[in-house]
């Protein structure tokens, strides 16, 4: 693994992992904490109509996945505050949506050449370095936008009508947080697909909330998680000639279950984070 540091695609592929890393600690943790998983699953699939309309328009891959996915996160939104009961049905409508529009797009696509299965699958063996600087660029404003309105997000967290008794706009911040949840699925895409963004996403969130006390060590160490994930599984798809996006998902996988068997022998009692963190 060390020779393949030697290679510019490899390096690439290490710190593209460690962005997505961060991502997948920070909001992920949310994701997980909220029970929104279905929700982000809404917005990666719908997210493929981007895909499609960058290569159709011939703009920039991220730039045409981030404006879709933006539009589908704040429909969902718009329709999960409104009508909570048809939430889950109008959302998978949005992701078949999303997703027969993708489709379309690219066989309109004069010149299609477009290889799927790396954006089903990831290709981060082959994210070039423009891409790590928009990565860069939403990884700093996803990260800044939560700390900045952490305390109004933990907040809705654990309980959305004591937020609106203490003045906070609750639908604003709901708004805002679905937003970075699409944001940060436009950058895990890259890395391991639009089929196994949400395990990346919340794998190591959910194995990381049981040792925890506090959201904030959750986001810690579902960080810390991910990147182990992102490595290892660059490493046995270098090794053995394997897609790195599937492997790095069957490493998280297997710590999943691993952390499954721990604790039915050994965790009596898994912590309550969002209560610890509102007692703190």
């Amino acid at each position: 693994m060390i020779d393949a540091l030697h290679f510019e695609f490899m390096r690439n592929a290490l710190i593209a992992g460690c962005f997505a890393s961060l991502i997948c600690g920070v909001i992920g943790s949310f994701v997980v904490v909220n029970r929104l998983v279905f929700l982000a699953g809404g917005i990666a699939h719908a997210a493929f109509g981007g895909i499609g309309l960058a290569f159709f328009l011939g703009i920039p891959y991220l730039l045409g996945t981030l404006g879709v996915s933006l539009m589908a996160a704040m429909i969902m939104t718009a329709v999960v505050l409104n009508n909570k009961d048809r939430a889950d049905t109008f959302i998978g409508i949005l992701w078949a949506i999303g997703m027969a529009t993708g489709i379309i797009l690219l066989d309109m696509t004069p010149g299609y050449n477009v290889n799927l299965m790396s954006y089903l699958f990831g290709s981060i063996l082959a994210v070039p370095g423009s891409d790590l600087w928009w990565m860069l660029g939403l990884s700093v404003f996803t990260l800044f936008s939560t700390g900045f309105f952490y305390r109004d997000l933990l907040a809705i967290s654990y309980d959305d009508e004591f937020a609106r008794l203490r003045g906070v706009p609750v639908n604003l911040i709901y708004f805002l947080f679905i937003g970075l949840v699409a944001v940060s699925i436009v950058i895990i895409i890259r890395v391991v697909g639009l089929i196994l963004v949400i395990a990346l996403l919340t794998i190591p969130p959910y194995i990381a909330e049981k040792y925890s006390n506090s959201l904030a060590q959750m986001m810690g160490l579902s960080t810390l998680l991910a990147v182990l994930f992102n490595f290892s599984g660059l490493w046995v798809a270098y090794t053995y000639n394997l897609t790195s996006g599937a492997t790095i998902i069957l490493m998280a996988a297997a710590a999943f279950f691993i952390s499954m068997i721990f604790d039915a022998l050994f965790l009596k009692k898994p912590p309550t984070l969002i209560s610890n963190e509102q007692n703190n």
